[in-house]
């Protein structure tokens, strides 16, 4: 779930920061920040007034695909999912083990 797939085209050491992000029914927002960490990446995506300013995260095996041409980020989940995701704090979340957890119980249950 952390990993990025083989399938999707993601080239590691691509700067992904800026790229738009599209949910499976819709645009989310921007990627702020995002990781290539082994067995612990994701990318960070700014929702900007969709979700008023709402910072999520995302796992990086949930991204379908990378277009680097379009500069978008395609992902398999729904804006529902995204919207009801547990919040992200980068001052209180990066690299706490707890909120990683929880994110894995959140995105690997019945909502994704």
């Amino acid at each position: 779930m952390q990993s990025y797939n083989p399938e999707s085209s993601y080239t590691p050491g691509t700067r992904l920061i800026g790229f738009k992000v599209e949910a499976s029914d819709g645009h989310i927002g921007k990627v702020d920040e995002h990781t290539e960490d082994v067995g612990a990446s994701y990318i960070v995506v700014d929702t900007g007034p969709w979700i008023f300013g709402k910072h999520v995260l995302i796992p990086a095996g949930s991204i379908v695909r990378v277009d680097a041409n379009d500069e978008k980020i395609h992902i398999s989940l729904t804006k529902d999912q995204i919207k009801d995701s547990p919040e992200y704090d980068k001052d209180e979340h990066r690299g706490d083990a707890d909120y990683r957890s929880q994110l894995g119980q959140y995105y690997g249950s019945d909502h994704s």
